[in-house]
């Protein structure tokens, strides 16, 4: 009794969803979190229940995944917001969409609005800016956030839930716009574009001893070609490498506003929690505003009170019980073939004492085996409890909401609305 007050004076505060919801100053709901945790469904079933509550939600998703349009009942998702039909308030203007980061065009519609058509063609057909779209260490990250400034900027919904990439390591997320930004914004660059700055054969000339120095060892360690290509790419992109640095950074504050809502998506496991736990103290360092923790597919009992201890020793108690049983009727076996008399087996009295002593160890066997299920999900329970009083020790002030685990994959806009309710409940079933 002593355990269990001390284990609800620890618990953390309770993380109300439907509060953060339903508040119209909340704008942006960021999922983060390590792979796996079920960030996506999380991303998804928020926006599912705020639209159901009267929202205007565009939900965008950086899985390449499809199970996302699938559970929303949409053949595809692309880099254009899509109505997700059957989702709609109850009386009220709320409403759907939902579209997935496509980083190239995304990257693409950049190099379209701050270039004139002649340049961007010649931007969209270069080798090396082809690459960079594509793959870039750092690109999907960066265009996720230029993706989310775009939506924000356009003002058709009220509520925009991310669902960040997914990286190895969480803080890309916060790490890769930065990085890309100051990669075509830094010296390298700046370096590449000399030539194009001072102007023609006087600037050629100009820098004619020291370029062609420089030249000479990138072509050694980049190949001619491809820094021809960059430096075509580079001559091509002159009035946009600024751009890249302000958006980045006019996103990051963005992410610092008031309107901005963090939510860490983690389960209760060691590697997952302890990624969560970094990330909630990377997000405190930036100043970024946390909601709070989901944890996703935490175990629950409607049999609390019997402990795995107590249900694994009445398992035993049975299985013993049974093999006595079993002894005995061995013996009674015995003593009816010595005596062969009746021929009727139904109008003995022995024989009818040994079925029904078979149908009470098959019930025996059935109940043991519950009983030892029930002790394996109580000792899942208690560890899953260990690991999330460690996450709470260290951050005590971070409040919580535990999503019950489903039995199966979520698929459809029920399962959806199945996890929005337990998102809402906080508390797994059966706590």
């Amino acid at each position: 009794m002593e355990a269990m007050t001390e284990a609800k004076m620890d618990a953390p505060p309770r993380l109300d969803v439907d509060r953060l919801l339903d508040d119209p100053q909340t704008r942006i709901i960021v999922c983060c979190g390590a792979g796996g945790v079920g960030k996506t469904t999380t991303a998804a079933a928020l926006g599912v229940r705020a639209a159901e509550r009267g929202r205007k939600v565009v939900v965008l998703t950086i899985d390449p995944a499809r199970r996302l349009a699938q559970s929303m009942g949409i053949d595809s998702l692309d880099n254009t917001p899509r109505r997700v039909t059957g989702v709609s308030g109850n009386g009220n203007d709320g409403a759907l969409h939902a579209m997935m980061l496509d980083m190239k065009r995304t990257f693409d519609e950049i190099v379209e609005g701050h270039s004139d058509p002649e340049r961007a063609e010649a931007i969209l057909a270069n080798p090396f800016y082809q690459s960079l779209s594509a793959g870039f260490a750092g690109t999907q990250e960066y265009m996720a956030m230029e993706k989310l400034g775009q939506l924000r900027a356009r003002d058709d919904w009220d509520l925009i839930v991310v669902d960040t990439p997914p990286s190895r390591s969480a803080l890309d997320f916060l790490d890769a716009p930065g990085r890309l930004g100051s990669f075509l914004d830094g010296k390298f660059i700046r370096v590449l574009m000399a030539p194009a700055k001072v102007g023609g054969r006087a600037g050629m000339k100009f820098l004619n001893v020291g370029m062609s120095m420089m030249t000479g060892t990138l072509s050694k360690l980049m190949g001619a070609s491809l820094l021809k290509d960059v430096q075509t790419f580079v001559a091509a992109m002159d009035t946009m490498f600024g751009g890249f640095r302000t958006r980045a950074d006019a996103t990051f504050q963005l992410l610092q506003a008031p309107g901005t809502a963090f939510l860490v998506v983690s389960a209760p496991e060691p590697d997952a929690l302890r990624e969560a736990a970094y990330f909630v103290e990377r997000l405190a360092a930036e100043r970024m505003p946390l909601a709070g923790l989901v944890l996703n597919r935490v175990h629950g009992s409607g049999a609390e009170q019997l402990s795995a201890e107590r249900a694994l020793a009445a398992a035993e108690n049975l299985e013993e019980g049974r093999i006595v049983d079993q002894e005995s009727g061995k013996a009674g076996l015995r003593d009816s073939t010595a005596s062969e008399s009746d021929p009727d087996p139904d109008s003995d009295p022995d024989t009818r004492t040994e079925r029904e002593t078979g149908a009470d160890a098959d019930v025996d066997v059935i109940t043991a085996g519950l009983l030892r299920l029930h002790a394996e999900r109580m000792q899942v329970i208690a560890r899953e409890q260990r690991t999330r009083d460690r996450f709470t020790s260290l951050h005590p002030e971070v409040a919580v909401a535990e999503v019950a685990a489903l039995p199966g994959d979520v698929h459809d806009l029920a399962g959806l609305r199945a996890i929005g309710e337990r998102l809402a409940a906080g508390v797994p079933a059966g706590a």
